[in-house]
């Protein structure tokens, strides 16, 4: 656990407190007790009012590890921080979990309005400073806080770091510091995704990145211009710079013992496939979770994703009830409480990760394996992948994945190890060299922190250059048309390719996914890209960055109208090129008019409203008297020049 800043709470500097301000980043802040006789007691929701009856209950369930830690001495204080997502049951959300999901592959033009009419969010984040008290003189051996920061948005970048500071205050001095916190959290300035900002808090400053718009959800309810950045970006050659969800989420402490794993992982959840994280301790299975979406960016991650899930959860019961022979539905989620195990039997992928004493994970590398370099790579089946058998193949280690191949995930009741269990066999080959170049953290906590932070860089750029070049071939598609130099911007854009997921494979097949796919995936790679065109992943990706390349493309031709000299460009025109022309400003025209009407404005439209105008005008006055006179016979035509004219 990091220290928390210094800070003071002091009125002079308090100010004063903004509700609307603050929505646009944190919900509301709760104080919840465990209570060994009522339970889960929520003692402070600040703002009051701001969660349903429901909400508080299931956000207190949350909220606590299953257990009281065992790691700690007999009279001490631990504190830890998670995070949890869950589902909003609102009245215009459908509550079937397993709802089919049957995107039409044909009709992908719609635009991003459609797909997020209700512009209401339907999951919340939970990030919570949870402290235990150790003491055997109470009963149970302790008792136990937490502190929990809700949210629309999953800014773990701006939240963890804001727990550390709001965890030990409201511990030191109560509800007036969650008071003092959210004036100063409805002082920022609204959330600008993909940038660094400057957010005061008290005496400090949080420098945080957050993350791009295009890998958000839809259902949080953004306005954010999206036509700046770009879905599937270059690779950057500065990697501050955030391309996905849960950028800051230790990909290497995660997954540490089974790095080996993580091109499967990767392919399991590009294709949608459910997958049960279990870990000793929410914190390390919520980093998992975290770390393993943050493995798809730049892609818009669809999968539902639960980074600590309960047993006390409303959609457990519907989990649990999944009859042999049905679909699990496509979710990842993260557990420590091992009962899962057997209440969600269906479930067909299952990792085990985390230490049950995490200072253990700071053993040298050097110390784990005499070998020097990784060699080889993984048979299809189920292996236990420490870095010593990473590295160094034995009979042992073999003998190993054998007998935890019959065993199961249920060994895992009696000795928790880090491993995977799956029937899925991975096309993308295991880059050995990205391994190879993990430093060596030593002993050192401090000198592992920051060899982590080089490791994560290392993985999460290759997964980044492996994720984009996955998704190139669907280049084309986004592929926008700007007006010729010279040429008429009056006429309507052309429509983005149309596309169809077997004409995509079919032509796919014959012309290939680029050297850089095929040198890292075997002779079925096909078949993995057609998995992903009936995932859940790909349809609103898909959707989603063809709405941004139509808005472009409009972008683009908007401005060039603007920039146009319709009088020098009319006197070039045949009599019907000047009809059509006037036909297209006309539609322009209506269309910008109706962008003024209250809740529809524009920034530009006013200015791109009177430029349309005077060249409707023009071309116009360019019309013979006769086709005027038909074009004046049009009584609404005609109201609309004679608003120009004057």
């Amino acid at each position: 656990m990091s220290r928390s800043p210094s800070f003071k709470v002091r009125e002079e500097l308090l100010p004063s407190l903004d509700p609307e301000s603050l929505q646009r980043w944190i919900v509301g802040f709760c104080a919840i007790r465990f209570d060994l006789e009522q339970g889960q007691l929520v003692e402070v929701c600040y703002p009051p009012g701001c969660l349903t009856n429901d909400e508080e209950l299931e956000i207190a369930y949350s909220s606590f590890p299953d257990s009281i830690s065992q790691q700690q001495n007999r009279s001490s204080i631990h504190d830890c921080i998670f995070f949890f997502r869950f589902r909003r049951h609102l009245k215009s959300q459908s509550t079937e979990l397993d709802k089919d999901f049957s995107p039409n592959k044909n009709n992908v033009g719609e635009e991003l309005s459609s797909t997020s009419s209700a512009n209401v969010s339907k999951y919340m984040y939970g990030f919570v400073f949870n402290r235990q008290i150790h003491d055997e003189r109470l009963k149970r051996g302790g008792e136990q806080k937490s502190v929990v920061v809700l949210s629309h948005s999953p800014y773990s970048s701006v939240f963890r770091p804001l727990l550390q500071i709001i965890g030990p205050l409201y511990f030191d001095f109560g509800k007036v510091a969650l008071e003092h916190i959210a004036a100063y959290v409805s002082a920022w300035p609204a959330p600008v995704p993909g940038k660094l900002m400057d957010l005061p808090i008290g005496n400090e400053t949080l420098k945080v990145n957050l993350p791009p718009v295009h890998c958000l959800p839809l259902e949080n309810g953004l306005s954010f211009d999206e036509s700046a950045s770009p879905v599937a970006p270059l690779l950057p050659s500065n990697q501050s710079i955030p391309q996905g969800l849960f950028h800051d989420a230790d990909i290497f402490g995660a997954f540490r013992g089974i790095l080996l794993q993580l091109w499967l992982l990767w392919e399991l959840l590009v294709i949608g496939e459910p997958i049960l994280i279990i870990a000793p301790t929410p914190s390390q299975c919520c980093e998992a979770v975290a770390s393993l979406v943050s493995l798809i960016a730049p892609l818009l991650c669809s999968v539902d994703f639960r980074p600590y899930f309960t047993i006390h959860d409303p959609e457990f019961s519907h989990l649990n009830s999944i009859r042999e022979g049905e679909t699990f539905p496509p979710m990842v989620l993260g557990v420590t409480n091992l009962f899962f195990l057997k209440a969600l039997r269906k479930i067909p992928h299952i990792v085990s990760v985390g230490s049950l004493h995490p200072s253990s994970n700071r053993v040298s590398l050097s110390t784990r394996s005499s070998a020097g370099k990784v060699s080889g790579r993984p048979d299809g089946g189920l292996q236990q992948l420490s870095l010593q058998s990473l590295q160094k193949f034995s009979p042992s280690s073999l003998l190993n994945a054998i007998k935890l191949r019959r065993d199961g995930p249920l060994c895992l009741m009696t000795e928790h190890k880090e491993a995977i269990w799956t029937t899925y066999s991975a096309i993308t080959k295991p880059e050995t060299s990205i391994l190879n170049r993990l430093v060596d953290a030593g002993m050192s906590p401090r000198v592992e922190e920051s060899m982590s932070v080089v490791n994560n860089e290392i993985l999460r750029r290759h997964f980044l250059e492996l994720t984009t070049n996955f998704l190139a071939p669907f280049g084309p598609y986004f592929r926008i048309t700007a007006p010729l130099e010279g040429s008429s911007p009056y006429v309507d854009p052309p429509s983005l390719p149309p596309f169809s997921a077997d004409e995509f494979l079919s032509s796919l097949s014959t012309r290939g996914p680029g050297k850089f796919i095929l040198k890292r995936m075997k002779s079925n790679w096909l078949n993995f890209y057609r998995r992903f065109l009936n995932g859940p992943n790909f349809m609103p990706w898909f959707q989603r960055r063809r709405a941004v390349a139509e808005r472009e493309q409009d972008r683009l031709w908007r401005h060039s109208r603007m920039k146009t000299d319709m009088q020098q460009l009319v006197s070039k025109m045949s009599e019907l090129e000047i009809v059509d022309s006037f036909n297209v400003i006309e539609k322009l025209l209506h269309r910008e008019l109706q962008l003024q009407q209250p809740g529809n404005g524009g920034i530009d439209s006013t200015a791109t409203c009177e430029k349309l105008m005077r060249d409707l005008q023009a071309v116009f006055n360019a019309l013979t008297k006769d086709m005027q006179q038909i074009m004046l016979s049009n009584p609404e035509r005609a109201s609309l020049l004679q608003r120009i004219v004057n």
